[in-house]
């Protein structure tokens, strides 16, 4: 038996990239900001969590000492020294000239972007009155609302009102390549919101824009709630990935999440929605114990980045770690001889820092399995060295791009 398992935890990152001055993200720390809230006791929350953070089975896979490494010798509150690791880990740097999702997941699959995506604007209003209008004129909506950089569920419950009595979509972006448009599922219809995004995604085609983004979502008087129904509209990757490489080899590609979008549909076999991060571990896990020989399944754990990170939620982050923590003893025992797994991210997304956007950081390289014997591999200068190391573990030919993980001397 030989599979392959990404497991993505959306924004985890362990530390300030070397790039990160650019950016404006100097200090970023997704993971290691949470685990010292927790340690200093900030990230108490009754009926949620309370004290350090606790995550014994993920410290021992190797991710303390991945962040560890990524901080080159700084301390870091509440990740202390691990006696004990059983998995091979290090952290990566992002080739890739954005901090934004597509970008952090087709490097991972062996496709970094070197060019530079486009972005609306910071100021008010965000979008070109020329895409805004050649988007009411084609889909017949009364206008819009919103037009400018937004938190998400800030924007909803800001203008859901509006929206409902007008008719209006509500039309936001934020620091990274993305259109988005939110609108109810009762007053506005899901399938109306979906055709107005596959418009959208068309008219931003010539401003070299990654994503467009359905935010579809419930609620009244103010008191609104996104729900499981987003979908994304991205471009397609600029050369084959990892998993354009299992399916031509006639293999199994699970998408689980947000994945199928985020590659365009691109190089999938089945794609499986799932409604938070519990919900897409189930899902998970039924592919842990069905999935073929030399298929590849990938999970992107959304609610990291979405409902935490971007939230600029620490308990409700560490909550979320602390509720995988739990959980992976079971996924583990469903790997079989030869499976291989890995734990990484896309990009990060610290919480404690300012605003609501990603940060640029090193991403966690966790790689596990009941073959895999504890290692340090240290910095590795590309995501893509993740996606070559599992084509090599799956017997296809090399990505064009990464340098494949040894496992042994």
């Amino acid at each position: 038996m030989s599979r392959a398992f990404i497991l993505m935890f959306d924004s985890f990152g362990v530390g300030a990239a070397d790039d990160a001055l650019k950016f404006g993200d100097e200090g970023a720390n997704t993971f290691g900001h949470i685990a010292e809230a927790c340690f200093k006791g900030e990230a108490d929350k009754e009926g949620l969590r309370e004290g350090p953070l606790k995550i014994p089975y993920l410290m021992e896979l190797g991710l303390g000492e991945a962040a560890l490494e990524a901080a080159e010798g700084e301390k870091l509150p509440g990740i202390p020294k691990t006696d004990y690791t059983r998995g091979v880990y290090g952290y990566a740097q992002e080739l890739s000239h954005g901090k934004d999702t597509p970008s952090g997941h087709w490097e991972m699959a062996g496709v970094p972007v070197m060019f530079d995506w486009g972005y609306f604007s910071t100021d008010y209003p965000s979008f070109p009155p020329e895409l805004i209008g050649q988007l009411i004129e084609e889909t017949g909506i009364p206008g819009v609302l919103g037009n400018k950089h937004a938190s998400g569920t800030e924007i909803i419950n800001e203008l859901g009102d509006e929206h409902i009595k007008t008719g209006k979509p509500i039309v936001y972006t934020s620091a990274d390549s993305v259109f988005q448009i939110a609108c109810h599922e009762k007053h506005f219809g899901l399938e109306k919101l979906l055709k107005l995004c596959d418009v959208a995604r068309k008219l931003v085609d010539g401003y070299n824009i990654g994503r467009v983004i359905a935010r579809p979502f419930i609620g009244a008087d103010g008191d609104y709630e996104r729900t499981a129904n987003r979908k994304d509209l991205s471009v397609l990757p600029p050369a084959p990935t990892l998993l354009n490489k299992v399916k031509d080899a006639g293999n199994e590609v699970i998408a689980i999440g947000k994945i199928g979008d985020i590659y365009a549909h691109s190089g999938t076999t089945q794609e499986i929605k799932g409604d938070g991060n519990m919900d897409l571990f189930d899902k998970l896990m039924e592919a842990a114990r069905s999935a073929p020989n030399n298929s590849l399944t990938f999970v992107n754990f959304v609610d990291f980045d979405s409902k935490y990170g971007h939230r600029r939620d620490i308990p409700g982050y560490a909550n979320a770690l602390e509720e995988i923590d739990k959980r992976m003893p079971e996924f583990e025992a469903a790997l079989k001889q030869g499976d291989l797994a890995l734990i990484t991210a896309d990009h990060g997304c610290d919480p404690s820092f300012p605003g609501s956007d990603h940060t640029r950081e090193y991403v966690p390289v966790v790689f596990f399995g009941p073959e895999i014997s504890s290692r340090a591999v240290g910095k590795r200068h590309s995501f893509a060295d993740m996606g070559q190391t599992i084509a090599r573990h799956l017997g296809l030919e090399d990505l064009s791009h990464g340098e494949a993980i040894q496992f042994v001397d």
